[in-house]
């Protein structure tokens, strides 16, 4: 899908509405952030300066992939200490994949969870 947009299947009579590939990140984002044991989402570096610098990066640690067949969700998350990783990860793609269907009436094809650090305390980080 080369236009970076992802059209939706019913058409009005108004015209045709279509969702940014940044729309789904934010949507998975925020899903994500929402189940209980999540600590943080990882972003890149960009969106660490842009939110040191009071600037909210609701889309970091997510990426969207429109495909032929789909569209698939990467998300790299912090899990606090004592959660079952298993368990929050499960938690996390049910809540994005209702939060899409709910928001966009799309199903992702894949949702991908990458557990890439735990978190002890507020301050206290363990990555792998």
């Amino acid at each position: 899908m080369e236009n970076h947009t992802l059209e939706m299947n019913e058409h009005t009579s108004l015209g045709k509405v279509e969702i940014a590939p940044e729309v789904i990140e934010v949507i998975a984002s925020i899903a994500a952030a929402e189940v209980q044991g999540v600590a943080e989402l990882r972003g890149n570096f960009a969106s660490g300066v842009a939110e040191r610098l009071g600037r909210k990066v609701h889309r970091k640690g997510v990426k969207v992939e429109l495909k032929e067949d789909g569209i698939e969700i990467d998300i790299e998350i912090v899990v606090l200490y004592g959660n079952s990783i298993p368990e929050v990860g499960k938690q996390v793609q049910d809540n994005i994949r209702s939060q899409m269907l709910t928001m966009t009436a799309l199903e992702p094809k894949n949702i991908n969870i990458s557990i890439v650090g735990i978190q002890f305390k507020k301050d206290e980080l363990i990555e792998e």
